[in-house]
């Protein structure tokens, strides 16, 4: 069992052991979030840029965990010994879906969404893999709101994503995620 603070300050209790490894490299984050909790507070930032996450880690055991989870162990993912041979990168990378799936984990260093019954994740548009992420990258998720609407009490918030890659001039990926807030 091991306690952490998560970005949010709630303090979380984690006994899974498959589940440990993913925290590695987790750092507490050092910017404070912008706190929403009504269309009122989202309408404010409607064509601003919301913020930047902390940098992140991708290790490559946080790899091999995604591999298992979702049964992609591509060699270029998986074997770092092929990779440095056999691959373009010169080492393993991490699977597209691993950059996207931590994304809820750094927007919620951006932004804070407080009196709240539900989230849901809408969509995502013009979504574009623009750069491989390499083992041991360190990458952060940049945000821009670019569109809010109260759609009879549910709040749908498009997002202007891109998840920079720490000393690359492309990032890993860029696109729009869409959002549904139902606050209470």
């Amino acid at each position: 069992m091991i306690r952490f603070l998560t970005s949010t300050g709630v303090d979380k209790i984690c006994n899974s052991k498959r589940i440990l490894p993913i925290f590695e490299s987790y750092l507490q984050p050092t910017m404070n979030p912008i706190t929403i909790g009504s269309f009122e507070d989202f309408e404010k930032y409607n064509g601003l840029e919301l913020g930047a996450s902390d940098y992140f880690r991708i290790t490559q055991n946080q790899i091999n965990l995604f591999a298992d989870a979702t049964l992609d162990h591509q060699w270029i993912h998986c074997d770092p010994d092929r990779a440095k041979t056999e691959g373009s990168f010169g080492n393993t990378i991490a699977h597209g879906y691993l950059t996207l799936s931590i994304v809820p984990y750094l927007w919620e260093q951006i932004v804070q969404v407080k009196n709240l019954k539900m989230m849901i994740n809408y969509g995502i548009e013009n979504l574009r893999f623009a750069q491989a992420v390499t083992v041991d990258s360190e990458v952060r998720l940049v945000a821009s709101l670019k569109n809010v609407a109260n759609l009879r009490g549910t709040v749908k918030a498009e997002v202007d994503v891109k998840l920079e890659i720490k000393d690359q001039k492309k990032p890993a990926f860029a696109g729009v995620l869409i959002f549904l807030y139902h606050f209470q």
